[in-house]
């Protein structure tokens, strides 16, 4: 097989006419010869960071979309389904990945469950980080993000870290807002990337002590234009990642997106995909081809050098995706599960209080690090109920692993009016989490996805929209684009009871997230990720 383009050879900086020879899955040559063919061929993208469950589709699901807009791997991290189901969760995500052509490249979590101040479906101790680093499936130690582990020498913590480096594999890293003397212990214990970096002068010092920093670029975290002034100088050491990407974003495009916003800044083509296409695949070892005799034909075809509008795309040598086509195959899988809770009654929501003052969170638009912020409270027949006339929202997780009493806090910036949005996309533990503007509405979003067994959901009265997440609770058994089309109808309608949020179940699915700080909510309590300690509802 032979494909005419203009070749865009990233390592040599160059473009020029030529044409690419393709036999038994790899390149055996290209070269220089003229013709009027003007569309480019380069390398596929990488997208060096992301969690597939973030999605809300398994893998080849995931696939089917991906390589629509040219993305031909991804460092994959399975943390969120490990914090349900464990290693074997791990396992069925590999396992999932290999009917389909796109190269998945799994990393062993390295934090499971991320702390010990929720309830986790799961434990992975570092005798099974010992046994997960040893497979030829497991590419890295995924992000490390109890960095207070680090700094204090947990003896667990290094020994995960030591396995990683017993099997030459890198360590990633997670540790939003680590600067000075911090940063350099943790960087010194062999952790080698950094995808949290949220302000330009923290990702300067992190790329000045050898670290490579991810632009990441997510439906909730948008972290690309505070970063990507330093691509310029920094571009041997950057890479793009989404982190996480809801399912209507991943049918607009990917990788190829920050791409062309990259270009629109005037920035130097061959730079630009030396950090798309060429960073993750050197310093994972992943098994993608970078459009080289000899190869494996991992390539894509797009229109021009400015949009990236992605014509063709081949992995192996054979073509996926053509002009908006996918050709991945449908694969049947599996939903495994762990959804053990019972449905809730009114009260579990009541709080009886006679305090004047509490505290809340503040969430920020495009941002997981959260405010403490303190708020008059109100109070109906001697219990705290939601302001909605501040925006001062009732907030609550639910353990999903077994029957407890909701943990209850107050959250500032969702703007609802009126009903509440679940969800069980919750990170890390994926217990539900909730926001709405009464007990009652808080309960009917609850008891549907208890009855869903996992989803996300929005309600009114008797006005429901719910996508069910029967496998692990965190994802969808329906295609990309109906998990896509449901999901997008619930975005609008949380966004018509009131959130002016642009992503607001990304959001919410990040207010769980007590490794990023301030102030979170744990199906345990209010936890303060400044303190790593619990912290009273009420102010004193």
């Amino acid at each position: 097989m032979q494909i005419q383009g203009q070749i865009v050879d990233i390592q040599n900086k160059r473009i020029y006419s030529g044409e690419v020879t393709v036999a038994n899955g790899k390149i055996t040559s290209i070269i220089e010869k003229e013709h009027n063919v003007k569309t480019y061929i380069l390398p596929g993208f990488i997208d060096s960071h992301i969690h597939i469950e973030s999605s809300m589709l398994v893998p080849s699901e995931f696939a089917k979309l991906a390589v629509l807009h040219g993305t031909v791997g991804t460092i994959s991290d399975p943390h969120e389904i490990a914090n349900v189901l464990g290693k074997e969760g791990v396992h069925y995500m590999i396992d999932n990945g290999k009917k389909v052509p796109l190269k998945f490249h799994f990393g062993a979590p390295s934090c499971v469950p991320a702390t010990f101040f929720e309830t986790a479906g799961a434990v992975i101790d570092s005798e099974q980080i010992k046994e997960l680093m040893g497979s030829p499936d497991i590419y890295y130690l995924s992000e490390m993000m109890n960095y207070p582990g680090v700094l204090f020498d947990d003896e667990e913590v290094l020994k995960k870290i030591a396995w990683a480096k017993h099997f030459d594999k890198p360590v990633d890293g997670h540790a939003p807002g680590l600067r000075g003397e911090p940063i350099k212990k943790y960087i010194s214990a062999g952790i080698s990337t950094d995808h949290e970096c949220f302000t330009y002068d923290e990702a300067a010092e992190k790329l000045s002590l050898g670290m490579k920093v991810l632009i990441r670029e997510g439906s909730a975290a948008k972290n690309f234009e505070a970063l990507i002034d330093l691509l310029p100088e920094h571009y041997e050491n950057m890479m793009f990642c989404s982190d996480d990407k809801h399912p209507d974003d991943l049918i607009v495009g990917h990788i190829n997106l920050l791409c062309a916003r990259a270009i629109a800044k005037g920035m130097d083509i061959f730079k630009v995909l030396q950090v798309a296409c060429v960073n993750p695949v050197h310093h994972y070892k992943m098994n993608v081809g970078l459009l080289r005799p000899n190869d494996d034909a991992d390539f894509i075809v797009v229109e021009d050098l400015t949009n990236f509008k992605v014509k063709q795309t081949y992995i192996n040598g054979a073509l996926v995706a053509e002009n908006g086509q996918s050709f991945v195959k449908h694969v049947e899988f599996e939903k495994p599960n762990n959804f053990n809770t019972s449905p809730k009654t009114l009260s579990d929501f009541e709080v009886p209080s006679a305090a004047k003052t509490i505290r809340v969170i503040e969430a920020l638009e495009g941002q997981l690090i959260t405010n403490e912020i303190h708020h008059s409270s109100l109070l109906i027949n001697g219990k705290l109920v939601a302001d909605t006339e501040n925006d001062i929202l009732k907030m609550a997780v639910v353990n999903r692993y077994q029957d407890a009493k909701p943990a209850i806090a107050f959250i500032k910036n969702f703007g609802l009016k009126k009903g509440a949005i679940a969800s069980s996309v919750a990170h890390d533990c994926h217990n539900i989490v909730v926001v709405g503007t009464s007990d009652e509405e808080i309960l009917s979003a609850v008891n549907l996805l208890i009855a869903n067994t996992g989803g996300i959901c929005a309600v009114n009265g008797s006005d429901k929209k719910s996508l069910a997440l029967p496998v692990a609770g965190i994802m969808s058994d329906q295609n990309g684009w109906e998990a896509g089309r449901l999901y997008q109808e619930i975005d609008g309608m949380a966004k018509e009871l009131g959130s002016g949020l642009k992503a607001p179940f990304m959001t919410l699915s990040f207010m769980a997230l007590l490794v990023i700080p301030d102030l979170k909510l744990s199906d345990k309590g209010l936890f303060s990720g400044n303190s790593f300690s619990f912290v009273d509802l009420e102010v004193k």
